[in-house]
Formats: C-alpha cells, structure tokens, sequence
C-alpha cells in the first residue's frame, strides 16, 4: 500500500467528461484509479475539505454510476487520509499554502492546484500526484518536480 494524491480532472477524464481528453486518457484513468482501490492505496485529501469540495463540485453525488463515483465512495469508505495544509495569511494570493514552494518559476501556477502540492508536501510520504495532462502542469513540469512527484496519465 501507498498513498497518492489525485487531481480532479482524472476523476472527470475518468467519467467521461473531459472533452479536451485525447486518445485513450480516459481509459488510462479508469485503469489507474482501479489500480488504485485493487491495491488498497490511500488517496490523501487535506483536512479542510477543499480537496473533497472539488471533486462534489466536479463528480456531484448522487450521481450515475460510473468509475468517478465509485471511486469516491469507495475513498470515503476508509481508503482517504487527511492532511494539514497551512493557509499562508496576509497574501493577495487564494488558495495558496505555506506548504507550497515559494519558487518564482511557481508564481504563475494554477492557485487551485496548490492544494494538491501542498498536500503531498505536507504528508512527508512523497506521493505522486495523478494528473490527466493539465496545460498548466505541464507547462510547470520541471519546477514541480522539485518538489513532488507527478504522474501524468495523458502525456
């Protein structure tokens, strides 16, 4: 067992409404977040629920069956673990965290993906983070990988 983070777009790719998905993305999240409940792994979400809230925001339940739902309802069902991320205060920047790296070559990344970073910072396990090929990801590969692991599904 080990625990992963996983961004949002590959619970949507998963489910089949990501439009902008290429050629077998979907089917690579699907196989990976099967892998994932097959191997017990932990998904890790932060302790204040803005994890949680993107995926309802993204996947609302109730919702129709699919991998994305199950999935959800399975990490809920005692396979997700908490994590505490720290608000930086008296910043004109949302959603940003003082796990986060402070690393110019990171000023322009997504303020709603900080979280995820923040939270494989801040678990000290070095999980990968599951992406499904976010422009923005790719575009700060290099300075992320720094820090975190990322495993891009849809290269």
């Amino acid at each position: 067992m080990s625990s992963v983070v996983i961004d949002c777009n590959v619970l949507v790719t998963a489910d089949g409404r990501n439009n902008s998905a290429k050629t077998g993305c979907e089917a690579r999240c699907i196989e990976r977040l099967l892998e994932i409940q097959e191997r017990r792994d932990t998904a890790l979400l932060d302790d204040e629920g803005r994890i949680q809230a993107e995926y309802l925001g993204n996947i609302p339940l109730p919702h129709p069956p699919g991998v994305a739902s199950r999935f959800l309802l399975w990490m809920w069902r005692g396979n997700s673990q908490r994590v505490v991320i720290t608000p930086r205060i008296n910043t004109d920047r949302i959603e940003d965290y003082e796990e986060f790296p402070d690393d110019d070559a990171l000023a322009n990344f997504d303020k709603s993906d900080r979280k995820y970073v923040a939270v494989a910072i801040a678990s000290q396990e070095n999980p990968p983070i599951l992406n499904a090929g976010d422009r923005g990801w790719v575009r700060h590969k290099e300075a992320l990988e720094k820090y975190v692991e990322i495993e891009f599904l849809c290269p």
